[in-house]
């Protein structure tokens, strides 16, 4: 009688395999970037009940206001602007208290409607910043000559101080 021969089955050497899916998956977490949201850079004060709140009387000079109702008309001190125009009305007015004390500053009050298109309300913010951003520049080049971003530090924090970006965030209304 003939012997068959047992003929071994193929198989595939799976010790390594562990391995490899680790290093395929470290280096997908390594190649990989995430991009994240940081949302809005506000710096929030403390909840304080409002019976608590002080009240501050604010002279009306000292005030720029800006509401965004639930079309996304935008109304400057009372009178309707397109959001570029937002930078170049608030650049004067910024200008112009520079030279006066902390407590004496311009206040830009913003204000939406519930019902405002949240764009629409990060867009006036934008414009309301660019404008304190090119108040900055312009004060670093005519008194230091020099972009405000080439300043040491120090120079910095007196040009923040002397242009201080103060704005108000009104609760939301309904009209």
């Amino acid at each position: 009688m003939i012997r068959r021969r047992k003929i071994k089955e193929a198989s595939i050497p799976t010790a390594s395999m562990a391995d490899i899916a680790f290093n395929l998956l470290l280096f997908f977490l390594v190649a990989t970037t995430f991009d994240i949201d940081t949302g809005i850079g506000l710096t929030l004060p403390e909840y304080l009940p409002p019976e608590k709140i002080p009240q501050i009387d604010v002279q009306k000079d000292r005030i720029a206001t800006l509401y965004i109702n639930e079309k996304g008309d935008i109304v400057f001190n009372d009178r309707y602007i397109e959001i570029g125009e937002i930078s170049n009305n608030l650049k004067p007015l910024i200008t112009d208290k520079i030279d006066v004390p902390s407590n004496k500053k311009l206040i830009v009050s913003i204000k939406t409607d519930r019902k405002t298109v949240y764009s629409k309300y990060i867009s006036v913010l934008d414009q309301v910043k660019k404008a304190y951003f090119i108040v900055r520049e312009e004060y670093s080049l005519a008194n230091y000559g020099q972009k405000y971003k080439d300043l040491d530090t120090d120079t910095q924090k007196i040009i923040k101080e002397k242009i201080p970006i103060i704005i108000s965030l009104a609760e939301p209304g309904t009209n």
